[in-house]
């Protein structure tokens, strides 16, 4: 994709993240990878609903504006999407939302670690939470560094929610997957327990990716492997 089409890309994101109730107001940002120290991202007080191409910022891996339109400056947690980019190269773009179900679990400093969903123990596997950091500061970006290397989603304790992905669409696709587990899952609970798969079937999911051709990191079965030790 060229620039042009990124940037259409990032405004059509937006606005499905709006109209599905994810952010609010100016909550929420993207950002998008065009080449080693490039990155377009959606700038600061703008409301995803009325993100325009032409009001995307450029900026290099320091944060430091390269193309903006007066007045215009990257969102206060360019910071967090940084650091995504620096710790892992595979990285092409990262979207942070607050959606609200699984925002809920980030709110009741719940990790959504069961292996109950087929298609999220494939996807994402575990989704951990990031201890509460100040936003706009390096407090986020610090927090979210450790589970970096093995996970691809992860919930921003009383926050929200950070994916990462090779591109938008992927990043925007693992937004959803988080959302609607949480609202399964939520379900689950509700209606007494939520059963988790067997560890056999686990590992035949988790080898499956490969088929599919998911990108990404999985933290895999460590849990299991886990209670299995002790």
């Amino acid at each position: 994709m060229n620039e042009k089409e990124i940037r259409e890309q990032i405004c059509d994101i937006c606005h499905k993240m709006w109209q599905l109730g994810w952010v609010a107001a100016n909550d929420g940002n993207v950002s998008v990878k065009i080449d080693e120290d490039t990155f377009l991202a959606t700038p600061t007080g703008i409301s995803k609903s009325f993100m325009s191409p032409d009001k995307i910022v450029k900026i290099n891996s320091k944060g430091e504006i390269l193309e903006a339109k007066d007045g215009y400056k990257p969102s206060s947690e360019i910071k967090m999407h940084l650091r995504c980019y620096e710790e892992r190269e595979d990285v092409g773009a990262v979207v942070h939302a607050h959606p609200p179900t699984a925002t809920g679990f980030a709110l009741a400093h719940r990790n959504m670690d069961t292996y109950s969903l087929v298609e999220c123990v494939i996807s994402v596997g575990s989704v951990p939470i990031a201890k509460y950091g100040t936003p706009s500061t390096d407090e986020v970006p610090n927090a979210i560094a450790p589970y970096l290397p093995e996970h691809d989603v992860i919930l921003l304790e009383n926050h929200g929610a950070l994916t990462v992905g090779k591109d938008l669409l992927t990043a925007y696709y693992r937004m959803e997957t988080l959302e609607l587990w949480a609202k399964t899952s939520l379900v689950a609970q509700l209606l007494g327990e939520e059963r988790e798969l067997s560890k056999e079937n686990i590992d035949r999911l988790i080898s499956m990716r490969s088929a599919y051709k998911v990108s990404g990191k999985h933290p895999g079965y460590k849990k299991y492997n886990k209670t299995e030790n002790e």
